[in-house]
């Protein structure tokens, strides 16, 4: 026969591990917050790149660097980590970028270069402008100028009537 002691440790034994056990069960339900760490670049930031390009331009598109390396000036780092919250999935990328004489000689990462990137900005053409493009857009206008919906303006009661007599 079980005396009190014994049930009551078997009860607590019970709670113990239920308790327990209960956080990994209801993982689920606890609200986690997705957490971004560095830079985060877009492709486009990333194709706007060229060879040759100063450190300053460079810090104008992509931001200023994670980490710049302290034994040589001439390497930057960007890095972007992403923990999503909900599945706890994990997103690394990286762009290492070197510069020789304050300029960028190579490019390395996770990110894809522009088809240009070896083809500096002196000697890369803006994009042309046909004699179309040169129109100005403008919305197409109606024949009437009459508005589309009537505005309903409430009348006014219980005002006194205004006479144009003197008083």
């Amino acid at each position: 026969m079980i005396n009190k002691k014994q049930s009551l440790t078997l009860v607590s034994a019970v709670a113990l591990s239920l308790s327990m056990s209960g956080c990994s069960v209801f993982d689920w339900l606890i609200y986690k917050p997705d957490i971004p760490q560095g830079n985060y670049m877009e492709t486009q930031q990333v194709e706007k790149l060229r060879i040759d390009m100063t450190k300053e331009q460079t810090e104008y598109i992509l931001g200023r660097p994670v980490l710049r390396d302290s034994f040589a000036d001439d390497t930057w780092y960007y890095v972007y980590h992403f923990k999503s919250g909900r599945n706890a999935k994990i997103t690394h990328k990286e762009l290492i970028v070197h510069f020789t004489d304050n300029k960028i000689s190579s490019v390395k990462g996770d990110y894809d270069l522009s088809s240009e990137f070896y083809t500096p900005l002196e000697l890369s053409s803006l994009p042309s402008v046909s004699e179309a493009d040169l129109k100005p857009l403008l919305p197409e206008e109606r024949p009437d100028a009459k508005p589309l919906v009537e505005e309903n303006r409430p009348t006014l009661t219980n005002q006194p009537e205004q006479t144009n007599e003197p008083g």
